[in-house]
């Protein structure tokens, strides 16, 4: 895309986790397009790639649990970001979680999460947003503490097959 990336390039958003459960299976993946989308009724939408195994299990789940990291928790960015389970990676052997309403999955030690229900899914190309209604929350994390952004996550490499 030429000329995009003047605009693109500038950006920094919050990295976050979205953990996903339904028939048994639960997956989990590192995301950078993600946002509040909505003040009343309060809304956020997180966008999935169609590659990730995360975005297969999300298309049957009723609930996804969002994840804020601290930039101390790269370790945990990296888990969930360089690995996939399409490879057989168990990556909430390597965590503390927990199970909530709805079949959501929660990491324990992220700074700040909420679990949504699906309110939709849009089709957005090569990722689909998952339109969420915020139902419950929680976080480990010191306010104030910097979460981790794009420019902090750029050295891992998706887990997930390339295109």
């Amino acid at each position: 895309m030429t000329g995009g990336n003047v605009f693109i390039d500038r950006l920094d958003p919050d990295m976050c986790v979205v953990t996903a459960a339904a028939g048994g299976d639960r997956a989990g993946c590192l995301v950078g397009f993600a946002s509040q989308c909505s003040i009343s009724p309060l809304r956020f939408v997180v966008w999935l790639s169609k590659e990730n195994r995360t975005f297969r299990v999300a298309e049957r789940a009723d609930r996804l649990a969002v994840h804020l990291l601290t930039r101390r928790q790269h370790a945990l960015a990296e888990l969930f970001g360089g690995s996939t389970g399409d490879e057989g990676v168990d990556k909430f052997a390597h965590v503390r979680c927990s199970d909530r309403g709805g079949g959501a999955v929660v990491l324990d030690d992220a700074a700040a999460w909420f679990v949504g229900r699906i309110v939709s899914r849009t089709d957005g190309g090569d990722h689909v947003g998952f339109l969420l209604d915020p139902a419950d929350w929680g976080g480990a994390g010191a306010p104030g503490e910097p979460t981790l952004r794009l420019a902090d996550a750029l050295r891992i490499s998706p887990g997930h097959p390339a295109d």
